[in-house]
């Protein structure tokens, strides 16, 4: 299952990459090679079959390349309107995974999205991670799932 739902992840990520962004390389390595001192954390909360939180780790970098290509202005810094795009763009890549696995007889539901701060957190049933490579910038998956 834990492949399942990582691979899950990985090719919503793409997809969403190529239709919003119009990126199409993307290459996955394993998150404890994942370095940045200043990123964005964005937490999707899914119930249902499935109970925990998948955290998108959007360094600063890639975050303002992300919304550069989606609104074709520039930004500085993570402000108010960066988080929100980045957060819809995380939303949508859950909504797709929630999507694929439906059709597996799973049923999820997605939380809002909130920004939030990386903690050590309890041990989940199925937990991973791994970081992706876009020509933009690293983003970085922790999937958090417990079966009630």
């Amino acid at each position: 299952m834990k492949d399942k739902l990582y691979n899950a992840f990985v090719e919503a990520t793409r997809n969403v990459f190529n239709l919003m962004l119009n990126i199409t390389d993307i290459s996955h390595r394993q998150a404890e090679d994942f370095q940045c001192d200043d990123e964005v954390d964005i937490a999707i909360g899914i119930v249902g079959d499935l109970d925990g939180e998948v955290v998108f780790r959007f360094p600063v970098s890639t975050s303002l390349n992300m919304v550069r290509i989606m609104s074709g202005m520039e930004f500085e810094e993570v402000d108010l309107f960066v988080t929100s795009a980045i957060s819809e763009i995380a939303n949508i890549i859950s909504g797709n995974v929630l999507t694929a696995l439906s059709d597996s007889e799973m049923q999820c539901n997605l939380l809002p999205p909130v920004q939030c701060e990386i903690e050590n957190h309890k041990k989940y049933d199925l937990e991973t991670s791994s970081c992706l490579g876009t020509a933009i910038g690293e983003i970085c998956l922790e999937i958090r799932l417990n079966r009630p």
